[in-house]
């Protein structure tokens, strides 16, 4: 078992570093409000650190999830980052969202001090990081990803190295343009189906099983038909993601016209006080 340092004990970041206890790791947490990271030892064992470049040192591999770009750098480059105290040799995970840029930043800079790095988003939600089933997008090299897939594995159910430093989360931008757009399409369907005084129910028993189904219709039909939008991935994650994968387009040159118009959308429904709502209450727009 490896000993590990767990950076970031937000919705996801907590129970991940949960399953790393239950699979035998010697854990070392550090959270930006100290008492969360008191908390979580007292629930779970391990210990914590003050600081992430204290909670990095000595270990074989370190691992953050935290909030964007800016919050990835604090921990990691920052005067108190992880990265001060890094060695020869240390496995660097980012499970955070962030831009492909940093996450190739991080690699060079992992590299000039013999660190392996791998940028490495999720997908799956709350639910899959608290079920150990999430789905994890990886950038990196292959002997950096044959470090960090045994380490995954205590919480996920899918690992798929995606190519070089960048890929992750090159990948993630993929997931969360494919997402926006069945959000959008589900929302006019629920939408439609409302207007036109069809019983949902039956709607959802006809359409759920041939070519419309998704996971968000079998998930979030019933919760969206009923108002209830209070299931995990905020809006505001969603914009940040988005903004991300809009800022990568406009580097390659890809076109991803109907992102942003649904952002423009999630713009409407933050406007609306939907911040924090998750991400189905795009549907919140027709019904206003």
């Amino acid at each position: 078992m490896a000993k590990v340092a767990f950076i970031g004990l937000g919705v996801m970041g907590a129970p991940m570093a949960g399953h790393l206890i239950k699979a035998g790791h010697e854990v070392t947490v550090y959270n930006r409000t100290g008492s969360k990271a008191e908390q979580w030892v007292t629930d779970h064992g391990g210990r914590s650190a003050p600081t992430p470049a204290e909670a990095a040192e000595g270990m074989d591999a370190v691992l953050a999830c935290v909030g964007a770009d800016a919050d990835v750098e604090a921990v990691t480059t920052g005067p108190d980052g992880a990265f001060q105290t890094l060695g020869e040799g240390t496995l660097f995970i980012d499970h955070t969202t962030v831009s492909a840029k940093l996450a190739r930043k991080l690699a060079e800079a992992g590299a000039a001090k013999g660190t392996l790095c791998v940028d490495a988003p999720v997908s799956g939600g709350q639910a899959g990081a608290e079920n150990g089933k999430l789905s994890i997008m990886c950038g990196g090299e292959k002997r950096a990803m044959a470090l960090a897939e045994p380490i995954m594995k205590s919480y996920a159910a899918r690992i798929v190295h995606c190519g070089g430093p960048g890929a992750g989360q090159q990948t993630k931008m993929c997931n969360q343009l494919a997402i926006a757009g069945v959000l959008q399409g589900l929302s006019e369907a629920l939408h439609f189906a409302k207007r036109s005084d069809l019983d949902l129910n039956r709607v959802f028993e006809a359409i759920s099983g041939g070519a419309a189904q998704s996971w968000q219709m079998d998930n979030r039909w019933g919760t969206m038909a009923q108002g209830e939008f209070d299931f995990g991935f905020a809006v505001d994650w969603m914009r940040k993601d988005l903004g991300l994968a809009i800022e990568e387009a406009e580097a390659n040159g890809a076109t991803v016209d109907l992102a942003r118009l649904v952002d423009g959308y999630y713009a409407e429904v933050q406007d609306m006080g939907g911040t924090r709502q998750d991400t189905s209450s795009l549907v919140r727009r027709l019904e206003a």
